[in-house]
């Protein structure tokens, strides 16, 4: 006699069965979108990774056209020596596709991104040089009175100048001890600053930086300003008696020529002019900084750089590169 199951049990069965088969679907299903998310995480990585790379070698070229336009500068020059706003290395790229600078057999591919390329060279010794602030590892008191007229121009408070220069000193000694010593001496000597943004390190405060941070600059030496590119700030800070309504007539003065001469400058600037000196003032620049930014699609990449121009070699001091930033949408 064949037993069947009572209609309650065979619900029973049907039911456990719905639910093993949903389970397995619900199973199948995470595992398939854990593999599929695995899948697109290594695509965005690879896509990231190569946008860097790519971002990283056009940077680069950018940087190579910004050397050779110094390069030519120099060689055109013809041993005039003078720098000055009026020439092409002080003319600012605005952002332009870079697809217009290719020659015609390398037209850009329908479906490739879109990049764009802006940038500007700037002579770095239109500023201020902190390392005047030193001489022989000792605070100069000459070029801490200029840089405290700078300091007074922009209503800036003295206080975080006079630690400025303590701490540079202090920082300079040390680092020259520390070099003195042998490899093994315990203790690594500190880092000079190299860049105006790790003035940070030495008591500048935020605000006080942003305030300085078109008129100063960090180099490897000490240098003079270049009376040509100076703004009229660094210009009154750095003449004795020339007061900041002199220094903006002078430079009003200046744009209907450069001053091919510190002779020049001195008749120009008039009884103020008396007080130059060609230690601390020039007509020409050696260290110039490279301003340079990558937008492909919607992601935007800015570098700095400093070289330093030798005659017509140019070469690289340092470069440092921001982290990416990514726009909302899309720029046309």
């Amino acid at each position: 006699m064949n037993k069947t199951c009572s209609p309650p049990t065979r619900r029973r069965q049907h039911g456990a069965a719905l639910l093993t088969a949903m389970l397995t679907v619900a199973l199948v299903t995470t595992l398939a979108s854990a593999a599929l998310w695995q899948q697109w995480r290594q695509v965005e990585i690879e896509t990231a990774e190569r946008g860097r790379s790519q971002t990283r070698w056009m940077m680069t070229g950018a940087m190579d056209w910004a050397r050779l336009i110094l390069r030519e500068d120099a060689v055109s020059s013809q041993g005039a020596a003078v720098d000055h706003l009026g020439e092409p290395w002080a003319l600012e790229v605005q952002e332009s596709k870079l697809s217009t600078f290719l020659s015609q057999d390398q037209q850009w591919q329908e479906g490739d991104a879109e990049v764009f390329l802006s940038g500007q060279i700037t002579d770095a010794q239109s500023r201020m040089n902190v390392m005047n602030l030193l001489e022989d590892k000792k605070v100069s008191p000459k070029a801490l009175a200029r840089f405290a007229a700078l300091f007074e121009r922009l209503n800036l408070p003295l206080s975080e100048l006079q630690s400025l220069a303590t701490q540079l000193q202090a920082t300079a000694q040390a680092s020259a001890e520390g070099a003195a010593n042998s490899p093994s001496a315990a203790g690594s000597p500190p880092l000079m600053p190299q860049q105006t943004a790790q003035l940070r390190w030495l008591g500048l405060s935020a605000r006080t930086l942003a305030n300085l941070q078109d008129h100063i600059t960090v180099l490897p030496e000490a240098t003079p300003v270049n009376l040509n590119t100076a703004s009229a700030e660094v210009l009154s800070a750095s003449l004795p008696g020339l007061d900041l309504a002199s220094a903006r007539q002078a430079i009003d003065l200046r744009q209907r020529g450069h001053w091919p001469s510190l002779n020049a400058a001195r008749e120009a600037l008039g009884a103020a002019g008396r007080q130059l000196d060609d230690k601390q003032h020039s007509v020409q620049s050696r260290y110039f900084e490279f301003h340079g930014r990558m937008r492909i699609d919607n992601v935007v990449q800015q570098e700095r750089a400093l070289v330093r121009r030798d005659g017509s070699q140019v070469r690289m001091v340092w470069r440092v590169a921001s982290p990416q930033q990514r726009l909302q949408a899309p720029l046309q």
